[in-house]
């Protein structure tokens, strides 16, 4: 049974995509981006591990919220939280977002990140960058972050950007 390092999990957020969301926070981000609102998140050490089936129980909970992979990032543990994606698959209808300070260009050539790619709906790629923050954007801190639908972008081969508004 696969353990995953995580911060905390919050139920009922509305910030981490759109309506009521479980965030599961991955601990461990390599990132390390100035003026990030999350640093604690960098040490993987900062996490307690949890079970697949630990953290399903608490996103289970709740029928009609969906669920956001964050942290840290989640792409840290990339096989970890492809796992609890798959059971989240096997039992719920739930959307999935995951956060990511890597570029999805890149996380298409890594095959365990990759894993966890194909199995969220949208991904939030980039890290977040100071100089180009913007508190006016839906559901990212920077201008450079991208929202991605990535079974959209998968079939297309190029990126199909997400349009929260739509």
């Amino acid at each position: 049974m696969r353990m995953l390092s995580i911060l905390e999990i919050i139920e009922d957020t509305t910030v981490d995509g759109p309506g009521f969301r479980t965030s599961v926070y991955a601990a461990g981000c390599p990132n390390a981006c100035p003026g990030c609102h999350n640093p604690q998140s960098w040490d993987i050490a900062n996490g307690r591990s949890m079970t697949t089936q630990e953290i399903l129980d608490v996103i289970l909970t709740d029928p009609f919220a969906d669920v956001t992979f964050t942290g840290g990032d989640p792409m840290f543990q990339p096989l970890e939280f492809a796992g609890l994606a798959k059971a989240i698959r096997e039992h719920s209808n739930k959307n999935i977002w995951c956060y990511t300070g890597f570029l999805y260009e890149n996380i298409l050539k890594n095959n365990e990140q990759r894993a966890l790619l194909e199995l969220v709906d949208v991904l939030v790629d980039g890290p977040f960058v100071q100089s180009l923050r913007d508190e006016s954007l839906p559901f990212r801190g920077s201008s450079n972050q991208r929202l991605i639908d990535v079974r959209r972008s998968m079939a297309e081969g190029a990126v199909v950007l997400y349009d929260p508004l739509a």
